[in-house]
């Protein structure tokens, strides 16, 4: 049962009939891993706090770079230096005391899977990085996870969620990899702010619809067009000989 604080604080949320009450409570009981602070982990994180989430998990080795600021909504000019976990989970807890935040100040690897992995219920994706996003698409698999894609350059942006069974695609079904270094991220081509802002809104927006027991939408790669202001959605199919998700 909620308590007082919690029905004021949540009120808003609570009132839509596809929350209420029992959504408002499995939010509270959600277990939510975060992989990478930057300019998705700080709105995401700060979504699904206010939201209530219970748990948050915070994973991220890098710091706080002036160059960040621009995008990555939590930091500002003293907290360069500082690992953004850390300061991302002081920051939340400060908005939502109501809240657990757990800080891994490194990146994420197998062995740290192995230990949090079990008592996660949903994973999200944001990250810049090709490498780690092929690990969690592995992780998310193995461990029979929901993960929550997303990522921009430029004034574009993408996301997708990957809902792990015999007829759900997974990323490398979409995007073999191939070895090759990644070439293009945020560092060589340039972001907007509110390009990741509006990601970031969609994969807080999953989360919150599949913590709540919400219909949710799998095979579907969703594509923001920020010149045109556009949404592309593209059907995607599972591949029969994909490595990570075929048996």
């Amino acid at each position: 049962m909620l308590t007082q604080q919690e029905q004021i604080r949540y009120g808003r949320q609570i009132m839509l009939k596809q929350v209420g009450e029992h959504g408002q409570l499995a939010l509270q009981n959600a277990h939510v891993l975060i992989v990478g602070m930057g300019g998705l982990g700080c709105p995401v994180s700060l979504y699904l706090a206010s939201a209530g989430i219970g748990k948050l998990t915070l994973c991220d080795g890098d710091h706080i770079e002036a160059s960040n600021l621009q995008r990555q909504i939590l930091f500002t000019p003293r907290d360069i230096g500082h690992n953004k976990a850390e300061v991302a989970a002081e920051k939340l807890t400060q908005q939502n005391p109501l809240i657990e935040v757990e800080v891994l100040d490194e990146m994420f690897n197998e062995e740290l899977a192995t230990c949090y992995l079990p008592d996660i219920d949903v994973i999200i994706d944001c990250t810049d990085s090709l490498t780690a996003r092929y690990l969690l698409n592995r992780l998310s698999v193995e461990f029979q996870l929901p993960l929550i894609i997303g990522a921009a350059t430029g004034f574009d942006g993408q996301t997708m969620l990957i809902q792990p069974s015999d007829k759900n695609a997974c990323y490398q079904c979409i995007f073999p990899e191939t070895g090759e270094p990644q070439t293009e991220n945020c560092q060589t081509i340039g972001i907007l702010g509110p390009v990741l802002a509006i990601v970031a809104g969609m994969q807080s927006l999953t989360a919150i619809k599949y913590l709540t027991g919400n219909q949710v939408t799998s095979n579907q790669l969703m594509m923001f067009d920020g010149l045109s202001q556009q949404w592309h959605h593209i059907k995607l199919t599972k591949q029969d000989k994909c490595t990570v998700c075929s048996n």
